[in-house]
């Protein structure tokens, strides 16, 4: 389908495309497969860096700001740099965006702890580039607990289905109210991106289109039942 497109050329005007979904939804997966695909830099979150994680996870209300700041100032460390441009690469898929930071401060700071969050957050978010283009990987809870525990992380295994609810729940809050860039939202609840090439093929085709409207919704799972 874009197998002979040229993705660095004019026509091509989506340049800086970022995947986002709730753990377990495949952002990452589909980050690296798009970005081999448009030969562009891939911006991975560094998430493994954080000493509090695997804490946070144990202990949510004791180590719920320490992770979220770690997390806050590593993705605007890394997001700035994108200012300076690379020499190599036309286009940048990354898989997330700085502004869901707010999603996971929301859910498990407590009031005096987002009020300080806040002022970090007002002070630098003015300094980050925003994507083209956002895909928004939606999903069931009950999918993406079954991709939890498939990939069998370690820092994830004490991750519970109600900490999922509430997370799958706030993304879908965000992005349907989220006005700041063009917006895909997919079901893929029902597809295997990863694994099966006809259903990554029909996501990209999707995403890689001339035109986005600012709001736009996906379902490839319902045609591919319907054996559409």
């Amino acid at each position: 389908m874009y197998n002979n497109v040229n993705f660095n050329s004019k026509e091509f005007v989506i340049m800086y495309i970022a995947i986002e979904g709730v753990i377990g939804a495949g952002k990452t997966s589909l980050a690296k497969k798009l970005a081999e695909r448009l030969n562009a830099k891939l911006i991975l979150e560094s998430f493994k860096d954080n000493p509090f994680l695997d804490k946070f996870y144990k202990n949510r209300d004791r180590y719920a700001f320490h992770t979220q700041i770690h997390f806050l100032l590593s993705r605007y460390k890394q997001l700035t740099k994108l200012q300076q441009g690379d020499l190599f690469y036309e286009n940048i898929v990354a898989d997330y965006i700085f502004e869901k930071d707010k999603i996971f401060a929301y859910l498990n700071l407590k009031d005096d702890e987002l009020e300080l969050y806040e002022k970090i957050v007002s002070i630098i978010e003015r300094q980050i580039h925003i994507p083209d283009l956002i895909i928004y990987l939606q999903s069931t809870v009950k999918r993406l607990m079954s991709n939890i525990r498939h990939r069998s992380r370690t820092f994830e295994k004490d991750i519970d289905e109600d900490y999922i609810k509430s997370l799958n729940e706030g993304y879908n809050y965000f992005f349907f109210r989220f006005r700041s860039a063009k917006i895909l939202i997919a079901n893929v609840a029902d597809i295997d991106f990863v694994n099966n090439d006809e259903d990554f093929e029909s996501l990209v085709s999707q995403i890689l289109k001339e035109e986005h409207p600012q709001l736009e919704y996906f379902n490839p799972g319902v045609s591919k039942v319907a054996g559409k």
